[in-house]
Parts: structure tokens; sequence; C-alpha cells
């Protein structure tokens, strides 16, 4: 205990340091968001900054404080284009913890994760099963389903289908057949939710520890540049305080919020342009859309660099 409160005094002198309250202060949250000009909880603009339809936009990831290590600097700037945005943990973190029990600590963290979305402007929605608790079954497909149909994505942000444990890698299988049976009305959902038409593209986002569970190295096929939002995204993982802890002792990585600032200098390094960057591969468009189509690409513009020689390995096979 006493070195978890040493190391959380440390991320503290850091989190000021960078200007953003390791409790998320209300008041210092609202003038960074002020200052990026996003609007949490208001009304979406109509169009994005290029002028091309607002499109809907979906995280879908394993446990509360997944979408703040690997995607919120995207889903941030998507909602300052224009974008309206939502925020999916299918399992609700109960296991999260080595000080309180599984009951406690579902509403402990379903708070926490009520807290971030807010931060990142995304609407909620409540998660769908305990940890280590994410299978790929019938049942779970048909709720996912349900929640995919009720937003109406066009972009779906998920997990790597590599990453080092199951509950990631079954996330992001869910996420992709969700996505996949959008317009099929035969795959009934629970509770039923009317199919919808229209092109959805997935993306998978970088694995924890930028590797494969046999250690091999992910590359992304492309890089956002998320150094603008980095105050904003650190305020959102900030408000998971519970993880602080059980981070240190169970994955040995000191200070949760430093971990996810390595993480993406590190991929920002990988894209050899941005100091800050989020990492990114394009599903197959088959069965998603009519088209191969590049909606990050089309809506970030000079924040979206394409990984080309990722993209060269790829038409050689």
């Amino acid at each position: 205990m006493k070195s978890a409160k040493r190391s959380l005094h440390r991320t503290r002198r850091r989190t000021v340091a960078a200007g953003v309250s390791p409790g998320g202060s209300n008041v210092q949250i609202a003038t960074t968001l002020e200052s990026l000009r996003t609007d949490p909880g208001g009304k979406m603009p109509p169009s994005t900054a290029g002028g091309t339809p607002a499109l809907t936009v979906l995280a879908i990831a394993a446990h509360p404080d997944d979408i703040e290590f690997m995607m919120a600097g995207t889903l941030l700037l998507l909602k300052q284009a224009g974008c309206e945005t939502h925020y999916l943990n299918i399992a609700n973190g109960n296991c999260g913890s080595v000080e309180y029990n599984s009951a406690t600590l579902r509403k402990m963290r379903a708070t926490e994760a009520r807290r971030a979305a807010k931060v990142l402007g995304a609407h909620f929605h409540p998660s769908l099963t305990n940890d280590l608790e994410i299978f790929y079954d019938l049942k779970t497909v048909r709720r996912l389903a349900a929640v995919v149909r009720e937003v109406k994505p066009s972009i779906v942000l998920t997990h790597s289908p590599q990453d080092y444990m199951e509950d990631h890698a079954n996330a992001c299988r869910l996420a992709v057949t969700a996505a996949f049976a959008h317009g099929m009305p035969n795959l009934k959902s629970i509770p039923d939710r009317p199919v919808y038409e229209g092109d959805v593209t997935v993306y998978h986002g970088m694995p924890h520890g930028l590797c494969d569970s046999l250690r091999r190295r992910i590359v992304p096929g492309a890089f956002v540049n998320t150094a603008s939002v980095q105050k904003i995204k650190f305020a959102a993982l900030a408000e998971h305080r519970s993880q602080q802890h059980w981070l240190d002792v169970s994955q040995g990585l000191n200070s949760y919020l430093r971990a996810m600032n390595d993480m993406s200098r590190e991929v920002g390094k990988m894209s050899k342009k941005f100091k800050h960057a989020e990492g990114w591969r394009r599903h197959l468009h088959l069965g998603f859309s009519s088209q191969e189509i590049d909606p990050l690409a089309t809506i970030l513009g000079k924040n979206y660099l394409i990984n080309k020689k990722y993209e060269r390995k790829l038409e050689k096979g």
C-alpha cells in the first residue's frame, strides 16, 4: 500500500504538471474541453469539418479504461470533427481489484466509466457482463447487436484481433460480428431492435503492450495524431481511480496514467511524425460496406497518416 501511495503521489505531480488534475477536476476538465472546442453532452454539429455528413462512431472495448488507453484520442478528434460518439465496455470491470469485492467494484467502475465518457463527450452504454466472462457466444452477439442497431454507427472502433488476454480478443470478435449483422433481420437481437442500412467500417486499435500474446510486434496500418487531445485523454483515464493500485499489483505498471502516456509516445515514434499517436488497422470491407472506404482518413485529414509500408505488404501478401 505504501508503494502504491507513493506511486499515486508521483502520478499526481506529473498530472498536475501536465495541466490536468488526476481526479479530473470539473473546472480544469471544462477549461480543457472548451479550449479544444468539444461539446460533451451537447448538440452535435450537422456535418464534419470537411463538410461531409456527420457520422456516428461506436467504441467497443472489453473493460472500463480500455477505451481510454487505446482509442480515446481518436474518439475525441472525431467528436471535434462533428461526429456523434458512443462508449461501451462489454465487461463491467468487477475483477479489477485486490481490495474490493465484486459487487462493490462493479458499482465503482460503472461510476468511473460514466465520468470518463462524460469527459470524452461520448454517450455512455452500460456493460453486458462480468470480467473474464466475455465469451463469443450467440446470446452475447445478440445483446451487442442490439446496441449496434440502436446506435447505428458508421464507424466501429474496437480491440486488436491479437491481444494479451482473451477478454480483449473476444470483445473484438463480438464487435466484428455485431457490426457485420447490422443489416441482417434474421439475426434477432436481444432486445429486439430494427436493422439499419448503410456502410460500416471497423477499425482495430493497438494491443496492450503493442504486441500479440506471443510477443510479436503489431504494426499499425495508420496513425492518428492525438497530441492535441492528450490532456483530455489523460483526464478521462484519471477518472478510473480504482485502477491505480490494481495495475500496480497485477501488471507492474507503476502508474497507469504514465503507462498510457508512454504507449501513445511509442506509437507516435512508430509514425515517425507525431509526438503522441494511436494506431489502427482497418478491417476488410467485404460484408460491411459496398466498397472499400476509409472514413477516418476523410474526417481526420492531416491528423491521419497511412502507413504506406504496411499497405505495400498487404498488396504483396
